[in-house]
């Protein structure tokens, strides 16, 4: 059975079928009439977001800077004949720097906080734009993508946590779904950008330098916007810090992010929270040993296997086949790599909006359901038109769009969602840093072997694979996953853990 997140521990009904736990803090409802200026929570959520804008961006750029730098009348270098393994480091290489940036981290992260944290991805970010774009030869070039790559990890790391304990709870889960978003609105600039450098003399160093005065922009935006109250409260009750202080400061943050017409209601809420963090145990710091075990252990189950489900269903060796599959069924763009990639990635963008706008409404799970579903179908359509139905490209193209749109209303967003939430507060940070190194590690274990496999099996057998590995996926959804639409952190740690 899923576990049922709405049975508090004790609990009284009131007039008009309201529940109200009878023990708990905050786990009495209150947050359904939560205060909140939609004005005041965009700047909060736009700040940390570009940093999933720039994530997105390297990948769409990418893909017309290796055609940009491997040119030899257009690379504008003379180091342009790259082998095979070279260009797997370019493409690769902030693949590779977003898992030293995972581990990085999990050991600074509750100790810089979720605004420091985002302020040095930034940082990064434009240091490793800047290398990238100015590389004088290949080595320094690899370098530039490391490093950028560095700032992806910080910055997904970072991100989602920021964003889920400033949101107001009625829209938490819009707005960390549309962080999803951002990085499909950086993946349609990417590959637009680069369609305008890519017949560019020098073209890649462009594509590459276009990120810096947005990683600038997000930092400055970010040392503008306060530290997540509910980081500044938990250091407070650890003992580093002055409660009084701490609460002050927590004030004047939620003052700032819900807006100044709430602030007679803000330090209530502030106690509330202390309250419920007491109540939660909160106060004790972690330890290594308590991520696996416990609560930590049943998010850690949640959390990294929603994103390793996310990634090994297949996700990129689909995308790989877009061109051949357009091609096969006589689309007039097909022969254009850039144009197919900017029509996907537009479709990307509308479902990844469809699954923002419903979030909030129909909840976590059926979207998680639903989408995994259609995925499971699209990998049956093009797992048949790769062994038996290759005369029939509409079989293909049909399951091409389905996997992407149903990917982009389930596993696309709510992977990165489900990890914002359901991590105990005292041990996010760490227990987020894992989920994220598992979703980078995951995909470079898909990227590497997709080809040997591929070889090995064939296309169709292929497909049909990812597809038994999406129904498994889809058991573990129903059976594991809870529902946390409309709960405050507190009580998705209260109830669904």
């Amino acid at each position: 059975m899923a576990f049922d997140p709405v049975q508090p521990v004790a609990k009284k009904a009131r007039s008009g079928g309201e529940i109200v736990s009878a023990r708990e803090p905050l786990l009495n409802g209150v947050h359904d009439s939560e205060s909140y200026s939609v004005s005041a929570a965009i700047l909060p959520f736009l700040f940390p977001a570009l940093g999933g804008l720039l994530f997105g961006y390297d990948i769409g750029a990418t893909s017309s800077a290796t055609i940009s730098i491997e040119s030899p009348t257009l690379s504008g270098v003379s180091w342009y004949k790259l082998s095979s393994v070279e260009i797997g480091l370019l493409t690769s290489g902030s693949l590779y720097g977003a898992l030293i940036g995972s581990v990085l981290a999990f050991n600074v992260a509750d100790f810089l906080g979720r605004r420091k944290e985002l302020i040095g991805s930034a940082v990064v970010y434009l240091v490793g734009a800047l290398v990238t774009a100015l590389a004088p030869n290949f080595p320094v070039l690899v370098l530039g993508r490391l490093v950028f790559g560095t700032g992806i990890g910080l910055a997904m790391h970072a991100a989602p946590m920021y964003i889920a304990e400033t949101a107001p709870t009625p829209i938490r889960g819009q707005l960390i779904s549309l962080k999803e978003f951002f990085i499909v609105l950086g993946m349609v600039a990417g590959y637009g950008i680069g369609s305008l450098f890519v017949e560019t003399v020098a073209g890649w160093r462009y594509m590459y330098g276009v990120s810096s005065p947005v990683a600038i922009i997000m930092g400055l935006g970010m040392w503008w916007l306060p530290a997540s109250p509910r980081w500044l409260l938990l250091r407070a009750i650890q003992g580093k810090g002055d409660v009084q202080n701490s609460k002050d400061i927590a004030i004047r943050s939620l003052c700032q992010l819900q807006g100044q017409a709430f602030n007679d209601s803000i330090p209530w809420q502030v106690d509330e929270i202390l309250a419920e963090l007491s109540y939660l145990g909160e106060e004790k710091e972690a330890t290594f040993g308590e991520l696996f075990q416990g609560k930590c252990l049943k998010a850690l189950w949640i959390g990294a296997g929603l994103v390793l489900f996310q990634q090994i269903t297949g996700q990129p060796s689909v995308l790989y086949y877009a061109g051949s599959i357009f091609q096969s069924a006589g689309f007039s763009g097909a022969s254009d790599a850039t144009r197919v990639s900017i029509l996907l990635g537009v479709f990307k963008l509308i479902m990844t909006g469809v699954a923002v706008v419903v979030v909030d409404k129909l909840g976590r799970r059926p979207l998680l359901l639903g989408g995994v579903s259609g995925i499971v179908i699209s990998l049956f359509f093009l797992g048949s038109y790769y062994i038996f139905l290759d005369n029939t490209p509409v079989v293909a193209v049909v399951g091409l769009l389905l996997y992407v749109g149903s990917y982009q209303i389930s596993f696309g967003p709510i992977g990165w969602l489900m990890i914002a939430e359901i991590f105990p507060l005292r041990l996010r940070g760490r227990g987020l840093s894992i989920a994220v190194l598992v979703n980078f590690g995951a995909n470079a274990l898909v990227t590497f072997a997709f080809s040997p496999l591929k070889a090995l099996l064939g296309a169709g057998i292929l497909f049909y694979t990812f597809g038994v590995i999406a129904v498994t996926s889809l058991v573990f959804i129903y059976l594991v996953i809870p529902e946390t639409k409309g709960l405050t952190l507190e009580e998705i740690e209260a109830k669904c853990l």
